[in-house]
Order: C-alpha cells, then sequence, then structure tokens
C-alpha cells in the first residue's frame, strides 16, 4: 500500500512538472505577441539605449511607460514564479526517489523529516536569489542581505530558546539515545516510558500515568538514565535474613522462587549474593534480567511475594533491628496435641491412607509438614523426581499437563484432595504439574516418615498400593486382562517395596 501510495505522488511530480515545463516554454512566445500587439497600439518602440520612445521618434508620456512597465514586470514575476515552481517540485520529486529507494527508511523517521526540510529551505533559498538575480540582473541584493542579517539577529534573539530546542533536538536524533517505548530515569528522581520525540521537546508518561514534557534544550543537560525497550534490562530487590539461617540454603531457596516469576528472563540465571553484613541481620540482594521493563514494578513486588511464601516453607527468618522492640499480640493458637488430632483426622479421610492403625496414623501425623505456596506458584512440576505427596488443606490447585505445546489444565483439586502418592510410594517423576490456583496450603508427606511405618509392617505395602490401584482402576481401559492387571500390580508392589529399602 505505502510502495502504491509513493508510485501515484511520483507520477503526480511528473505530470505537474511536465505541466511547468510547458508554461515556461509557451510564456515567452505569449509575452512577444503580447508586447507586440501593446507597442502597435500604443505607438511605442523601445530603442537602442532600451528607451521607450513613440513610433515617429518623439518621447512617450509617463502613462504609456506606466502602463507597458507593469505589463513586462507581470511577465518577468510569472516566469519567477513558475521557476520556483519547477525547482520545488524537482526538490520534492528528488526526496519521494530517496524515500522509493529506502534510503530513509533506514534511520529513524523524525531524522529524516527534519533533515528533509533544513536542506529543503536552503536550496529553495538559493534557487529564488538565483531566478532573481537572472530576471533583475541590476537590482543590488548586497543591501538586501545586509538587512536581513539585521533581521536574523533580532529574530535569532527573539527565538533563542526556540532555537535552542531545534539544534538540541537536532542532536539528540543524530545521537539517538533513546527511542519511543524506552524506560527513562532523569535526574530529578522521575522515571516513565518515552510516548514521543520531536524537534520541540520529549513526552515522558510516568508510571503513576502523568505527563512530563521537557523542552530539547533542557533535556540536554540532563543525566539521564536509558532501559532500551529491545534489551535484557538488569533489576536489583534487596531483602535480609537472620545470621543464623545458612547463606548457602538461602541462596538456593530464592534463586528457585525467582526463576518461576513472571517477567523474568529465562535467558539469564538470577544472582543470589550477599550485599553486606548488617548490624542485625545478613543483608542480601537479588539481581535479575527482565523481559519488559515497563513491569518492573510489578515484578519487584512479586519477586518480594514468592520470597516471602519461600521463606515461610523453608524456616528462613527475616530480621528485625535489635534496637527495636517488635511486640504483636499473637492469635490464639491451637495446642501441640490439638494440632497432631487434627492432622489425624485429616489423615484418616485420606482413602490411602484407611489400611494404618491410629498408632501408625499417629506417627504418620506428626512427621507431616504444612506448606503453603503463592498464587500461580507450582507445587510440583512435570518430569521432576519425586518423593513426597501433598494433601490440600486450604486453597485449591490446578493439575497440568503439556499437549500440543501449550499448557493444560485437566482438574482442579480442592481441600481434602491429595496428590503425587505414586511418587511417595515409587519414587517415579512427576507425571503433572501442579500450581496453587490461589493461596494454598498443603499438608506434606515424605518418604523418611512413611518408611519406619512400611519397615515395621511390610503388609501395608500391599494393602496401601490396593487403595491407590481401586483409585486408577477406574480410568483404566477395561480391555486389560486380569492376569495382567495382577502382574503390574505384583510389579509395582516390588517397586514400592525396594524403593522403601523393604525385603
Amino acid at each position: 500500500m505505502a510502495t502504491s501510495n509513493l508510485q501515484r505522488s511520483a507520477t503526480f511530480f511528473v505530470v505537474l512538472a511536465a505541466g511547468v515545463i510547458a508554461m515556461l516554454t509557451v510564456l515567452p512566445f505569449i509575452e512577444t505577441a503580447i508586447r507586440s500587439l501593446a507597442m502597435d497600439q500604443m505607438g511605442i518602440s523601445v530603442g537602442p539605449d532600451g528607451q521607450m520612445v513613440s513610433a515617429d521618434g518623439a518621447g512617450t508620456g509617463i502613462m504609456t511607460v506606466t502602463v507597458f512597465g507593469l505589463l513586462l514586470n507581470l511577465f518577468t514575476i510569472a516566469k519567477i514564479v513558475l521557476w520556483m515552481v519547477l525547482v520545488i517540485i524537482i526538490v520534492r520529486f528528488i526526496f519521494l526517489l530517496l524515500m522509493m529507494t529506502s534510503i530513509f527508511k533506514a534511520g529513524q523517521s523524525e531524522v529524516a523529516s527534519l533533515f528533509k526540510t533544513v536542506v529543503s529551505i536552503v536550496i529553495y533559498i538559493v534557487a529564488f536569489f538565483i531566478i532573481f538575480q537572472s530576471h533583475y540582473p541590476k537590482v543590488e541584493l548586497a543591501p538586501l542581505f545586509t538587512g536581513s542579517t539585521i533581521v536574523g539577529i533580532v529574530v535569532g534573539l527573539a527565538l533563542q530558546d526556540t532555537l535552542g530546542n531545534l539544534f538540541a533536538g537536532i542532536a539528540l536524533q543524530a545521537d539517538q539515545p533513546f527511542q519511543v517505548g524506552d524506560v527513562v530515569a532523569l535526574a530529578t528522581g522521575k522515571a516513565g516510558v518515552v510516548e514521543s520525540v520531536s524537534w520541540r521537546g520529549v513526552r515522558i508518561r510516568t508510571f503513576q500515568n502523568k505527563l512530563i514534557i521537557m523542552s530539547n534544550a533542557v533535556l540536554g543537560k540532563e543525566a539521564i538514565e536509558v532501559a532500551p525497550k529491545d534489551n535484557l534490562n538488569a533489576r536489583l530487590v534487596f531483602f535480609n535474613t537472620l545470621y543464623t539461617d545458612s547463606p548457602a540454603k538461602t541462596i538456593q531457596v530464592v534463586r528457585e522462587a525467582v526463576r518461576q516469576v513472571e517477567n523474568v528472563s529465562p535467558k539469564k540465571r538470577p544472582i543470589v549474593r550477599i550485599r553486606n553484613f548488617g548490624d542485625s541481620s545478613i543483608d542480601w540482594e537479588i539481581k535479575y534480567w527482565t523481559e519488559d521493563y515497563t513491569k518492573y514494578n510489578e515484578t519487584d513486588a512479586l519477586i518480594r511475594q514468592r520470597v516471602w511464601y519461600a521463606f515461610s516453607r523453608e524456616n528462613i527468618g527475616f530480621a528485625f533491628p535489635t534496637r527495636t522492640v517488635y511486640m504483636q499480640s499473637a492469635p490464639a493458637e491451637l495446642t501441640a496435641e490439638e494440632n497432631l488430632n487434627s492432622t489425624v483426622d485429616l489423615l484418616s479421610r485420606v482413602p490411602i491412607f484407611s489400611p494404618l492403625s491410629e498408632s501408625e496414623l499417629d506417627q504418620l501425623a506428626k512427621g507431616s509438614r504444612a506448606r503453603v505456596f503463592a498464587p500461580g506458584e507450582a507445587i510440583v512440576r512435570r518430569g521432576r523426581e519425586g518423593n513426597s505427596m501433598f494433601i490440600i488443606t486450604r486453597g485449591s490447585v490446578d493439575v497440568q499437563i503439556l499437549q500440543g505445546g501449550e499448557v493444560m489444565t485437566i482438574n482442579t483439586l480442592r481441600p481434602g484432595d491429595y496428590f503425587g502418592e505414586m511418587s511417595l510410594l515409587t519414587g517415579e517423576p512427576r507425571s503433572a504439574t501442579v500450581a496453587a490456583k490461589d493461596e494454598t496450603e498443603v499438608l506434606q508427606i515424605r518418604k523418611e516418615t512413611l518408611k519406619p511405618i512400611f519397615e515395621a509392617n511390610p503388609d501395608l505395602v500391599k494393602a496401601v498400593y490396593e487403595e491407590i490401584e481401586q483409585r486408577r482402576e477406574a480410568l483404566q481401559s477395561e480391555e486389560e486382562g486380569t492376569a495382567e492387571v495382577a502382574k503390574r500390580r505384583s510389579g509395582v508392589v516390588l517397586s514400592i517395596k525396594k524403593f522403601f529399602g523393604i525385603k
């Protein structure tokens, strides 16, 4: 579409130029004919010295000279105008050809437009003086230049700020320190996204949705920090921990939490490092790279949220200043016995643990741990090895699989539901990704907790698996024969015993 418009414009310029050239060609003949007719009507002629005299050789009247001179000047002015029109057509046609050959497309559009305007004005001024001098050779242009210089000085002083913005804009466009869509931070502390760049100034949309309009002259004197839109720009997020917490564990937990946050680029591994040893804490910094820097505020906040949840799960504490007394009314909490009874009651309602006795359920409840996950955070990931299962106590989770290159949610589990039981019993990789739909609390049961129970009562292995098998049979094909089912069950039971080291 753009190429077609350029071709139509080029055709228009060619036709218009041909018309002007034709008029310039015909105009001298018309001028000669009208001059001859007028001289015959007025009875005058032009002598060898250029003076107009009557046909009989006498002088002419003032009125006759004025009328005849006005007629000649009209033709001269018409020719000057036509020549200037032809110059303008040619200049515009040349720039149009440059655009068609993509010379200006490679650069920034503002630079091309500004260059075209400046060059065009210079050519027009030079062409006008040449054409004018050729038609009025006796007119002295030196006084005109002198007068224009004085006028130029006066105008320059009056438009000092405007010209300053113009030349500063030319410098900015040539250097191109930033483009539309880049995030810039000014020395004044203001930051935002560049909306437009012109010869006069720059428009910046702040993250509070306010508009900053700065002139180029002022902007040229500012220290500007630029985050290009097509670049991996880094961010720093700070936190602290207690001196009693392991730095190695903190690095591992935080890095894993940060890698799962949206807008954190997977192309570069997040860096978690100790920034300082404070008076009452180890001070840390997280360095990560964003995919879209305009969303860094939301990304920073989400990283802080994920770090809090990760610390809550792993019993890593944030440090409080030792010089501050931190007092908080703790809510009424259940006693240890009440918590244990509540966990036993929850486990007793899980079908796969129905073969366990009351004492075995108590032992399992004591080894279980509560974990809290943030909305959207993955609890288990497909293909990862696992040795634990989870029972939902609060919130909900989505069970997701990869189908056709897209993540599909195939089920939603709620309080009382459980998942990951086969990884707990056999250590096999996770068959699906399970992510928290909202803030979710789960009860985690690990291999280390279940192993002593199985060792004390090996017959429980088969009983527990029978419960799992009943749950799975509803999803299995009816074409599978009884012998195959028995063989598969026997193989799985052996795998469970081998995983737990039971003979």
